[in-house]
C-alpha cells in the first residue's frame, strides 16, 4: 500500500523537488548580496529586484499550503471515490483504515516538509531585510516565515482531502478547499491571533520618539490622536490618557492650543511655522498630565506566536483527519 501511494504520489514529488532546488539555486546566488547590503545600508537603500524577491518569495510561501491543498490534499481520495478505484484497493485485502491512514500519512508529511524546506530557505534569505524592517509580526510576514507555514500546510492537506471525502468530486473539493483555507487563515489573523496571549502595557510621554501625535476632529471639537512604532512589537493600540486612566478631552487640548480648531484639524507640519511652535509648546504642556497607553505583544514573544499557531493548525487538521476516517468508514460504499 505504501509502495502505490509513493507511486501515485511521484508526479507531485517530482514537481516539488524541482520547485525547492530552483528556489534553493536562486537564494543561494542572491544570499550573500542580501547579507552585504543589510549591513551596509537601510532597507528603503536596497535594489528594487531584491526588495522585489523579498515580495515575492512572502507570497509564493503563502500560498504553498493552498497549492498543497489544492492539487494534493483535494484529488487524493476524491479522484478514487469519483472513478470507483478504491474499490480494487479494498476487495485486495486492504482495509478502509489502512487504506486512507497510508495516504494521510505519506502525503501529509510530505506536506510539512515541503513547506517547512521552502519556510526554512525563505526564512535565511529574508532574514538580513526583515532584521532592517523590524516588523516580526507584521500580517503579511508572520505566516511566511518561521513554523507557521509547516502547520498551514498541513491544515491546507487536511482540508482538501475532508472536501474531496465529503463531496467525492474533484472540482467542486479544490474549490471548496481554497475558499474554506482562504477563510480560515484572515479568521485566525483578525479574530484569534490577537488572543493567543494577554497583551502587556506600557507608557510614553506624549513627547516621546516613540509616539507620533496627530489632530482629529470629532463631534467635541478638534483634539488629539495618539499612534506608537515599537521596533518588532505588536501594537495594538495607543490612547492619550490622565495620571488616572481618564482619556484626553477637547477642553483640555483646546486650552493647550488655542489655535488647533483654526487649523481645520490639520497636523501640526502641515501649517505654518507659528502654529507649529504653539503645538509643540501644547504637548509639552500636555505632557504634565498626560500621556501615551500602549497596548502591545512583544517582540520576544514572536516564537510563543508562531508555537501556538502552528499548533492550533495542526490541531485542526488532526480533527480533519479523524472526520475522514469517520466519513469513509461509515458512508462511504
Amino acid at each position: 500500500m505504501i509502495r502505490l501511494t509513493l507511486r501515485q504520489f511521484r508526479t507531485q514529488a517530482v514537481v516539488a523537488l524541482g520547485a525547492l532546488l530552483v528556489v534553493a539555486v536562486l537564494l543561494a546566488i542572491t544570499g550573500p548580496t542580501v547579507v552585504h547590503l543589510a549591513a551596509e545600508s537601510a532597507v528603503t537603500k536596497f535594489p528594487g529586484p531584491y526588495l522585489s524577491l523579498h515580495e515575492a518569495l512572502s507570497f509564493v510561501l503563502l500560498a504553498i499550503p493552498a497549492l498543497i491543498g489544492i492539487f494534493w490534499g483535494a484529488p487524493l481520495v476524491a479522484r478514487e471515490l469519483e472513478t470507483g478505484t478504491f474499490r480494487l484497493a479494498w476487495t485486495q485485502s486492504v482495509t478502509r483504515t489502512r487504506w486512507l491512514a497510508v495516504k494521510l500519512a505519506v502525503l501529509g508529511v510530505s506536506s510539512m516538509v515541503v513547506a517547512g524546506l521552502f519556510s526554512l530557505m525563505v526564512t535565511w534569505w529574508s532574514g538580513p531585510i526583515d532584521r532592517v524592517k523590524l516588523n516580526l509580526f507584521d500580517s503579511a510576514w508572520f505566516g511566511a516565515r518561521g513554523i507557521t507555514p509547516i502547520g498551514y500546510a498541513l491544515f491546507a492537506f487536511a482540508l482538501g482531502v475532508t472536501a474531496g471525502v465529503a463531496i467525492c468530486r474533484v472540482q467542486p473539493a479544490i474549490v471548496t478547499t481554497l475558499v474554506a483555507f482562504i477563510f480560515a487563515r484572515v479568521a485566525v489573523t483578525l479574530w484569534v491571533r490577537p488572543h493567543f496571549l494577554a497583551p502587556v502595557h506600557t507608557s510614553f510621554a506624549l513627547t516621546s520618539p516613540m509616539v507620533g501625535i496627530g489632530v482629529v476632529n470629532n463631534a467635541a471639537g478638534a483634539t488629539l490622536s495618539a499612534s506608537a512604532s515599537i521596533p518588532n512589537d505588536w501594537v495594538y493600540s495607543a490612547q492619550i490618557v490622565s495620571k488616572t486612566g481618564h482619556a484626553l478631552i477637547p477642553q483640555a487640548v483646546q486650552n493647550a492650543i488655542p489655535d488647533l480648531g483654526a487649523a481645520g484639524g490639520a497636523h501640526a507640519q502641515g501649517v505654518g511655522q507659528e502654529f507649529q511652535t504653539q503645538f509643540q509648546t501644547g504637548i509639552a504642556k500636555l505632557s504634565t498630565t498626560y500621556h501615551v497607553l500602549v497596548t502591545y505583544q512583544p517582540g520576544s514573544r514572536y516564537w510563543a506566536f508562531q508555537g501556538l499557531e502552528t499548533t492550533l493548525f495542526i490541531a485542526l487538521a488532526l480533527a480533519l483527519f479523524g472526520v475522514c476516517f469517520w466519513w469513509v468508514r461509515g458512508r462511504v460504499s
